[in-house]
């Protein structure tokens, strides 16, 4: 009898000791982290501000802190060296608007590494460095869209000219491959692809690169500018030339930037998603990861606040991605309507 209330004694004694260490390391432990980082391509861009703000709004309704980073420049270096501060900071997630396809693929896998849920929004990155990528519509139907508006702004045919951000901007590069492709069919035949200019998401030059294209090709019909930046730069450059009605401009622009442009007949229409909502989708896309909802997977659905219900799919580039929506488009029967929206 003795034996055994030796016996109980210790066994309680080994309970309460393990339930002691247990408790310690639990009060020693650190919270999981409550900060949710979004890295866009650079300073200074009125799209990347809306789309932050809209990543901004939808992880602080969910009770958790933002941090919104960009490089002063538009390159994947400027961007490793924000990352790795982020990784040294242990934040839950962090959102790459990359500069670059492929640069950013050993930080990433360090950030991934280190227990940070690691996905791409707006400008994708290599699936082996993401979770999965937010894009803002079909990259084919953004290609496509824009290809059939500089037909239809020429009249079938004639010179046209791309103007984009950065030669390493993967959104941009994947667009100007469909336009390519869609170029290529014989309905597209007498368009002419005369070049594509780089302005590297920066105003003056975009506007430099703007008005080469003019003096290089005095032909040129339409500016087909994928870039926000580019897209308000070229319509300047028509602007102030007075070239409204000789040389045509579509692409993805701010209406708020652009309504100028279109009013005064210089962009006759172009398109665009709603950038606030391309960041909102964001914020929800990494709390999920986070949590567990999802894992990037094809298949995977969430609720995304106010948004609704997503479902992630198949990407193009052989990862996953969730699809805001379709392009809309801006002509002048709309455009006063959205112009101070956003």
């Amino acid at each position: 009898m003795r034996r055994e209330f030796s016996r109980i004694v210790r066994i309680v004694g080994f309970v309460a000791v393990a339930l002691t260490v247990i408790g310690f390391m639990a009060a020693c432990a650190k919270p999981v982290s409550k900060d949710y980082a979004i890295v866009f391509k650079n300073t200074g861009n009125p799209y990347g501000d809306k789309q932050m703000s809209g990543f901004k709004a939808g992880i602080e309704e969910q009770g958790f802190k933002a941090i919104l980073q960009a490089p002063a420049q538009p390159t994947a270096e400027a961007q490793i060296q924000i990352i790795e501060s982020l990784i040294s900071q242990k934040v839950a997630a962090i959102c790459i608007v990359g500069n670059d396809f492929d640069a950013l693929q050993p930080v990433l896998t360090k950030a991934k590494t280190a227990g940070i849920k690691v996905f791409s929004l707006d400008s994708a990155v290599n699936p082996a460095s993401r979770l999965t990528h937010v894009n803002q519509a079909d990259s084919a139907k953004i290609g496509s869209t824009l290809v059939e508006a500089a037909f239809d702004m020429s009249g079938g045919a004639g010179d046209i000219a791309i103007l984009s951000a950065t030669s390493q901007a993967s959104n941009q590069n994947l667009w100007i491959d469909y336009m390519k492709k869609d170029l290529q069919d014989p309905k597209y035949a007498k368009l002419n692809l005369v070049k594509i200019a780089y302005g590297d998401d920066i105003r003056d030059k975009s506007v430099s690169e703007a008005e080469g294209l003019l003096q290089s090709f005095p032909k040129l019909k339409v500016i087909i500018a994928p870039t926000t930046v580019g897209i308000a730069a070229a319509g300047k450059v028509l602007t102030d030339k007075k070239l409204q009605g000789k040389v045509f401009l579509t692409g993805l622009g701010l209406p708020s930037e652009m309504a100028t442009y279109i009013e005064n007949g210089a962009c006759p229409y172009m398109f665009l998603w709603n950038p606030i909502d391309v960041g909102y989708l964001g914020a929800y896309t990494g709390t999920a990861l986070v949590k567990g909802t999802i894992t990037g997977a094809v298949g995977d659905k969430f609720k995304a606040g106010r948004l609704g219900d997503y479902t992630i799919t198949k990407a193009a580039d052989g990862g996953t991605e969730v699809l805001l929506g379709p392009p809309f488009k801006f002509d002048k029967t709309n455009i006063e309507d959205w112009k101070t929206v956003y």
